[in-house]
């Protein structure tokens, strides 16, 4: 690629191809959606590059891992336009919901720190027994010991919170061991301040690991995931201030 600058600056759409592992049509779709500025054209109507477009590619695939293609995309329209504010934006956006990610990720660890181990005992509420028998819970038992109604935990049922079974014979709701564990989790995010629409993704989790213990290697995976968006976020700033500095 020096070589070609050295020979009047010019770059093919090859050039910017080859070292980023993309194709030449992937160089001309970037610069039709105004991810790359507009290339000059030879007397034959060739394109041609410079080391700005050069710059400009590098940003924007620099950009992608931590704001995503779309969001990525859209910062590199708005520096090309001369809108860098709205660019500055859409990167305090992207760093606005990782913090946000990470303070959900506190008030999952936090909730399941404060789960203490399920009991079965305790008073009923009115003529329900306490116990629906070897790990199961009735709604008033549960209720007491989480210190809300029973009509709460109806409410966290039909939001999928909590899938209690039902009695055969007297019909009253029954919570085993995983549903005393989910609403305690529900129990916890609630008290933080979340809604049950965002409770609900978080108990899928808790389920789909097979519980609490399998769940810690999906909390490693989690925090993981979140540096990495941290750093590809670092990095792609990087090489969006070359690239505006080449834009001068």
């Amino acid at each position: 690629m020096g070589q070609n600058l050295q020979r009047g600056g010019r770059l093919r759409p090859i050039d910017l191809a080859r070292g980023h592992g993309l194709s030449t049509q992937a160089v001309r779709n970037y610069e039709e959606a105004g991810i790359l500025p507009a290339a000059g054209r030879t007397a034959h109507g060739y394109r041609t590059y410079t080391s700005l477009h050069a710059a400009a590619l590098r940003a924007f695939l620099a950009l992608v891992p931590g704001h995503g293609h779309r969001t990525a995309a859209a910062i590199m329209r708005a520096v090309n336009r001369g809108a860098a504010d709205e660019a500055f934006r859409l990167i305090d956006t992207s760093h606005a919901q990782l913090l946000d990610d990470r303070r959900t990720l506190q008030a999952v660890e936090s909730a399941l720190g404060d789960l203490e181990p399920a009991t079965v005992s305790g008073p009923g509420a009115g003529s329900e027994p306490a116990v629906a028998g070897p790990g199961g819970t009735f709604i008033g038992t549960l209720a007491g010991q989480l210190g809300i109604r029973p009509a709460t935990l109806r409410a966290w049922e039909r939001a999928g919170l909590v899938r209690p079974r039902r009695d055969p014979r007297t019909g009253y709701r029954v919570y085993d061991e995983a549903d005393v564990r989910d609403a305690r989790l529900a129990h916890q995010l609630r008290r933080g301040g979340y809604l049950l629409e965002q409770i609900a993704p978080l108990i899928s989790q808790v389920r789909a690991a097979g519980g609490l213990e399998p769940l810690e290697a999906a909390l490693r995976d989690w925090h993981g995931r979140l540096s990495a968006r941290g750093r590809a976020l670092l990095t792609g700033a990087a090489a969006l201030e070359e690239y505006l500095r080449e834009l001068g």
